[in-house]
Protein backbone atom coordinates (compact mmCIF):
# COMPACT_ATOMS: atom_id res chain seq x y z
CA UNK A 1 0.00 0.00 0.00
CA UNK A 2 1.13 3.34 -0.81
CA UNK A 3 0.02 7.08 0.31
CA UNK A 4 0.04 9.45 -2.42
CA UNK A 5 0.70 13.39 -2.97
CA UNK A 6 -2.31 14.73 -5.19
CA UNK A 7 -1.49 18.44 -7.17
CA UNK A 8 -3.36 20.34 -9.61
CA UNK A 9 -2.22 22.33 -12.82
CA UNK A 10 -3.79 24.89 -14.64
CA UNK A 11 -3.99 24.20 -18.34
CA UNK A 12 -2.46 26.71 -20.97
CA UNK A 13 -2.87 30.40 -21.21
CA UNK A 14 -5.51 31.62 -23.98
CA UNK A 15 -7.18 35.20 -24.81
CA UNK A 16 -10.23 33.93 -23.15
CA UNK A 17 -10.41 33.06 -19.41
CA UNK A 18 -10.73 29.21 -19.34
CA UNK A 19 -11.25 27.26 -16.30
CA UNK A 20 -7.87 25.25 -14.93
CA UNK A 21 -7.67 21.59 -16.21
CA UNK A 22 -6.95 19.11 -13.03
CA UNK A 23 -4.36 16.51 -13.59
CA UNK A 24 -3.21 13.95 -11.27
CA UNK A 25 0.18 13.80 -10.16
CA UNK A 26 0.64 10.54 -8.18
CA UNK A 27 4.11 10.50 -5.75
CA UNK A 28 4.83 7.24 -3.70
CA UNK A 29 4.88 8.93 0.25
CA UNK A 30 7.04 6.03 2.44
CA UNK A 31 4.94 5.43 5.53
CA UNK A 32 6.20 4.20 8.48
CA UNK A 33 2.97 3.02 10.04
CA UNK A 34 2.61 0.47 6.97
CA UNK A 35 6.49 -0.74 7.57
CA UNK A 36 5.67 -1.76 11.35
CA UNK A 37 1.94 -3.37 10.17
CA UNK A 38 3.75 -5.49 8.17
CA UNK A 39 6.07 -6.44 11.17
CA UNK A 40 3.13 -6.84 13.56
CA UNK A 41 0.56 -8.67 11.05
CA UNK A 42 3.69 -11.32 9.76
CA UNK A 43 4.41 -12.07 13.29
CA UNK A 44 0.91 -12.56 14.05
CA UNK A 45 0.04 -14.96 11.54
CA UNK A 46 2.15 -17.90 12.84
CA UNK A 47 -0.39 -19.91 12.21
CA UNK A 48 0.12 -19.83 8.72
CA UNK A 49 3.91 -19.14 8.07
CA UNK A 50 4.14 -21.96 10.75
CA UNK A 51 2.32 -24.85 8.86
CA UNK A 52 3.82 -23.12 5.35
CA UNK A 53 7.50 -24.00 6.87
CA UNK A 54 6.31 -27.41 8.27
CA UNK A 55 4.88 -28.15 4.96
CA UNK A 56 8.14 -27.22 2.88
CA UNK A 57 10.00 -29.83 5.19
CA UNK A 58 7.62 -32.75 4.34
CA UNK A 59 8.04 -31.83 0.97
CA UNK A 60 11.83 -31.65 0.61
CA UNK A 61 11.96 -35.24 2.09
CA UNK A 62 8.83 -36.58 0.60
CA UNK A 63 8.86 -40.75 0.54
CA UNK A 64 11.73 -40.42 1.97
CA UNK A 65 12.26 -43.16 4.71
CA UNK A 66 13.56 -40.74 7.92
CA UNK A 67 12.48 -38.08 6.20
CA UNK A 68 14.66 -35.20 7.62
CA UNK A 69 16.49 -37.43 10.15
CA UNK A 70 19.00 -38.32 7.20
CA UNK A 71 20.43 -34.81 7.74
CA UNK A 72 20.36 -35.50 11.62
CA UNK A 73 22.31 -39.14 10.38
CA UNK A 74 24.78 -37.38 8.10
CA UNK A 75 25.52 -34.63 10.81
CA UNK A 76 26.19 -37.46 13.42
CA UNK A 77 28.80 -39.18 11.36
CA UNK A 78 30.33 -36.05 10.34
CA UNK A 79 30.69 -35.32 13.72
CA UNK A 80 32.05 -38.60 15.41
CA UNK A 81 34.49 -38.35 12.39
CA UNK A 82 35.83 -35.19 12.57
CA UNK A 83 35.49 -35.33 16.22
CA UNK A 84 38.39 -38.18 16.31
CA UNK A 85 40.19 -36.94 13.43
CA UNK A 86 40.75 -33.73 15.02
CA UNK A 87 41.72 -35.15 18.47
CA UNK A 88 44.15 -37.14 16.71
CA UNK A 89 45.82 -33.94 14.74
CA UNK A 90 45.34 -31.64 17.37
CA UNK A 91 46.98 -34.15 20.22
CA UNK A 92 43.76 -33.25 22.87
CA UNK A 93 41.54 -35.23 24.37
CA UNK A 94 38.57 -36.60 22.66
CA UNK A 95 36.29 -35.80 25.44
CA UNK A 96 37.06 -32.41 25.51
CA UNK A 97 37.06 -31.68 21.81
CA UNK A 98 33.92 -33.91 20.71
CA UNK A 99 31.15 -31.61 22.90
CA UNK A 100 32.77 -28.57 21.61
CA UNK A 101 33.43 -29.23 18.04
CA UNK A 102 29.28 -31.19 18.07
CA UNK A 103 27.68 -28.26 19.15
CA UNK A 104 29.50 -25.78 16.95
CA UNK A 105 28.84 -27.36 13.51
CA UNK A 106 25.17 -27.67 15.16
CA UNK A 107 24.78 -24.26 15.27
CA UNK A 108 27.28 -23.75 12.60
CA UNK A 109 24.74 -25.72 10.37
CA UNK A 110 21.86 -23.45 11.36
CA UNK A 111 23.27 -19.75 10.51
CA UNK A 112 24.67 -21.20 7.60
CA UNK A 113 21.35 -22.57 6.41
CA UNK A 114 19.75 -18.94 7.23
CA UNK A 115 22.74 -17.03 5.54
CA UNK A 116 22.39 -19.55 2.28
CA UNK A 117 18.40 -19.17 2.18
CA UNK A 118 17.99 -15.69 3.09
CA UNK A 119 18.82 -14.80 -0.39
CA UNK A 120 15.61 -16.58 -1.62
CA UNK A 121 13.04 -15.72 0.51
CA UNK A 122 11.32 -13.75 -1.47
CA UNK A 123 12.72 -15.10 -5.07
CA UNK A 124 11.19 -18.34 -3.33
CA UNK A 125 8.19 -17.29 -2.36
CA UNK A 126 7.17 -15.17 -5.62
CA UNK A 127 3.72 -17.22 -5.77
CA UNK A 128 2.18 -15.86 -3.02
CA UNK A 129 3.38 -12.53 -3.29
CA UNK A 130 2.50 -12.53 -6.94
CA UNK A 131 -1.27 -14.11 -6.41
CA UNK A 132 -2.20 -12.77 -2.86
CA UNK A 133 -1.36 -9.78 -0.54
CA UNK A 134 0.22 -11.10 2.64
CA UNK A 135 2.85 -9.63 4.80
CA UNK A 136 6.14 -9.72 3.69
CA UNK A 137 7.14 -10.44 7.20
CA UNK A 138 5.25 -13.71 6.97
CA UNK A 139 7.60 -15.44 4.03
CA UNK A 140 10.90 -14.06 6.29
CA UNK A 141 9.24 -16.44 9.23
CA UNK A 142 8.56 -19.16 7.03
CA UNK A 143 12.17 -19.96 6.23
CA UNK A 144 13.55 -19.26 10.12
CA UNK A 145 10.70 -22.00 11.04
CA UNK A 146 11.52 -24.32 8.89
CA UNK A 147 15.72 -24.27 8.97
CA UNK A 148 14.43 -24.13 13.04
CA UNK A 149 13.04 -27.43 12.67
CA UNK A 150 15.43 -28.81 10.97
CA UNK A 151 18.10 -27.75 13.36
CA UNK A 152 15.78 -29.31 16.33
CA UNK A 153 16.14 -32.28 14.51
CA UNK A 154 19.91 -32.49 14.31
CA UNK A 155 19.75 -31.27 18.35
CA UNK A 156 19.24 -35.10 18.94
CA UNK A 157 23.21 -35.71 17.78
CA UNK A 158 24.40 -33.46 20.42
CA UNK A 159 22.26 -34.95 23.46
CA UNK A 160 23.61 -38.85 22.53
CA UNK A 161 26.93 -36.69 22.70
CA UNK A 162 26.26 -35.06 26.13
CA UNK A 163 25.00 -38.77 27.42
CA UNK A 164 28.32 -40.22 26.35
CA UNK A 165 30.69 -38.16 27.59
CA UNK A 166 29.23 -37.16 30.53
CA UNK A 167 28.72 -33.14 29.88
CA UNK A 168 25.45 -32.08 32.81
CA UNK A 169 25.26 -28.47 31.75
CA UNK A 170 23.73 -27.28 34.92
CA UNK A 171 21.78 -23.84 35.19
CA UNK A 172 23.46 -22.67 32.62
CA UNK A 173 22.09 -24.37 29.80
CA UNK A 174 19.28 -21.87 30.54
CA UNK A 175 21.07 -19.31 28.93
CA UNK A 176 20.63 -20.76 25.72
CA UNK A 177 17.00 -19.87 25.50
CA UNK A 178 17.73 -15.63 25.75
CA UNK A 179 20.76 -16.95 23.13
CA UNK A 180 18.76 -18.70 20.62
CA UNK A 181 16.13 -15.72 21.07
CA UNK A 182 18.89 -13.35 20.18
CA UNK A 183 19.72 -15.66 16.99
CA UNK A 184 16.40 -15.48 15.66
CA UNK A 185 15.86 -11.53 15.88
CA UNK A 186 18.93 -11.53 13.84
CA UNK A 187 17.79 -14.24 11.38
CA UNK A 188 14.69 -12.11 10.66
CA UNK A 189 16.29 -8.85 10.00
CA UNK A 190 19.08 -10.37 8.19
CA UNK A 191 16.95 -12.47 6.21
CA UNK A 192 14.98 -9.06 4.92
CA UNK A 193 17.91 -7.21 4.43
CA UNK A 194 19.20 -10.15 2.45
CA UNK A 195 16.05 -11.00 1.25
CA UNK A 196 15.01 -7.73 -0.21
CA UNK A 197 18.72 -7.04 -1.65
CA UNK A 198 19.08 -10.41 -3.55
CA UNK A 199 15.42 -9.73 -5.27
CA UNK A 200 17.15 -6.27 -6.70
CA UNK A 201 20.33 -8.21 -7.57
CA UNK A 202 20.18 -11.94 -8.41
CA UNK A 203 24.04 -12.60 -7.84
CA UNK A 204 23.65 -12.21 -3.80
CA UNK A 205 22.87 -15.44 -3.31
CA UNK A 206 25.46 -16.95 -5.29
CA UNK A 207 28.25 -14.48 -3.55
CA UNK A 208 26.34 -15.21 0.32
CA UNK A 209 26.71 -19.04 -0.50
CA UNK A 210 30.75 -18.85 -1.46
CA UNK A 211 31.54 -15.94 1.74
CA UNK A 212 29.48 -18.54 3.64
CA UNK A 213 32.23 -21.58 2.89
CA UNK A 214 35.00 -19.14 3.83
CA UNK A 215 33.74 -17.98 7.33
CA UNK A 216 33.51 -21.59 8.37
CA UNK A 217 37.28 -21.40 8.18
CA UNK A 218 37.60 -18.37 9.70
CA UNK A 219 35.81 -19.06 12.60
CA UNK A 220 36.36 -21.28 15.91
CA UNK A 221 34.13 -24.30 15.08
CA UNK A 222 36.20 -26.91 14.56
CA UNK A 223 39.17 -25.12 16.64
CA UNK A 224 39.12 -23.38 19.70
CA UNK A 225 40.26 -19.52 19.97
CA UNK A 226 43.21 -19.97 22.15
CA UNK A 227 44.94 -21.96 19.63
CA UNK A 228 46.00 -18.77 17.38
CA UNK A 229 48.08 -18.05 20.99
CA UNK A 230 48.91 -14.19 20.36
CA UNK A 231 46.27 -14.04 17.29
CA UNK A 232 43.62 -14.94 19.45
CA UNK A 233 41.80 -11.25 18.58
CA UNK A 234 41.45 -12.46 14.76
CA UNK A 235 38.66 -15.35 16.52
CA UNK A 236 37.15 -12.79 18.53
CA UNK A 237 36.63 -9.48 16.16
CA UNK A 238 34.43 -12.36 14.12
CA UNK A 239 30.65 -12.04 15.13
CA UNK A 240 29.73 -15.22 13.81
CA UNK A 241 31.88 -16.92 16.78
CA UNK A 242 29.85 -15.06 19.33
CA UNK A 243 26.82 -16.12 18.22
CA UNK A 244 27.66 -19.42 18.20
CA UNK A 245 29.08 -18.86 21.65
CA UNK A 246 25.54 -17.53 22.35
CA UNK A 247 24.23 -21.59 22.27
CA UNK A 248 27.67 -23.27 22.86
CA UNK A 249 28.86 -22.09 25.98
CA UNK A 250 25.38 -22.37 27.99
CA UNK A 251 24.88 -26.18 26.61
CA UNK A 252 28.66 -26.79 28.04
CA UNK A 253 27.70 -25.65 31.21
CA UNK A 254 29.59 -22.39 30.92
CA UNK A 255 28.29 -18.52 30.55
CA UNK A 256 29.37 -16.89 27.42
CA UNK A 257 31.36 -13.66 28.11
CA UNK A 258 30.54 -10.35 28.13
CA UNK A 259 32.08 -9.37 25.06
CA UNK A 260 29.67 -12.38 23.43
CA UNK A 261 27.01 -10.66 24.59
CA UNK A 262 28.38 -6.96 23.57
CA UNK A 263 28.88 -7.97 19.85
CA UNK A 264 25.84 -10.03 19.54
CA UNK A 265 23.84 -7.06 21.15
CA UNK A 266 25.70 -4.56 19.23
CA UNK A 267 25.13 -6.57 15.73
CA UNK A 268 21.43 -7.02 16.54
CA UNK A 269 21.42 -3.22 17.12
CA UNK A 270 22.58 -2.56 13.38
CA UNK A 271 20.83 -5.43 11.33
CA UNK A 272 17.39 -4.39 12.91
CA UNK A 273 18.32 -0.73 12.17
CA UNK A 274 19.20 -1.30 8.26
CA UNK A 275 16.40 -4.13 7.87
CA UNK A 276 13.52 -1.41 8.85
CA UNK A 277 14.56 1.17 7.08
CA UNK A 278 15.30 -0.89 3.75
CA UNK A 279 11.57 -2.36 4.54
CA UNK A 280 10.36 1.10 4.87
CA UNK A 281 11.88 2.37 1.50
CA UNK A 282 11.64 -0.21 -0.44
CA UNK A 283 8.91 -2.64 0.52
CA UNK A 284 6.65 -1.06 -2.33
CA UNK A 285 9.28 -2.56 -5.02
CA UNK A 286 9.52 -5.66 -3.92
CA UNK A 287 6.77 -7.18 -6.18
CA UNK A 288 7.76 -5.28 -8.78
CA UNK A 289 11.49 -6.92 -8.57
CA UNK A 290 10.09 -10.07 -8.59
Amino acid sequence: MQDFVTSKTSGPATGTPSRPSPRLVLTAVPNWGLTLTDLRQGLSMWRLWGGMGWNDVLQRYRRSLLGPFWLTLSMAVMIGTLGFLYAHLLRTDVADLMPYLCLGLLVWGFLSSLLNESGMVFVGSEAYIRQMRLPFTLHVCRYIWRNLIIFGHNAVVYVVVAVIFGIVPGWASLLAVPGLLLILVNALSVGMLLGMVSTRFRDIPQIITSLTQVIFFLTPIIWKPEMLGDRVALALVNPVHHFIELLRQPLLGQVPSALTYAVTLGFTALSVAASLLFLHRFRNRIAYWI
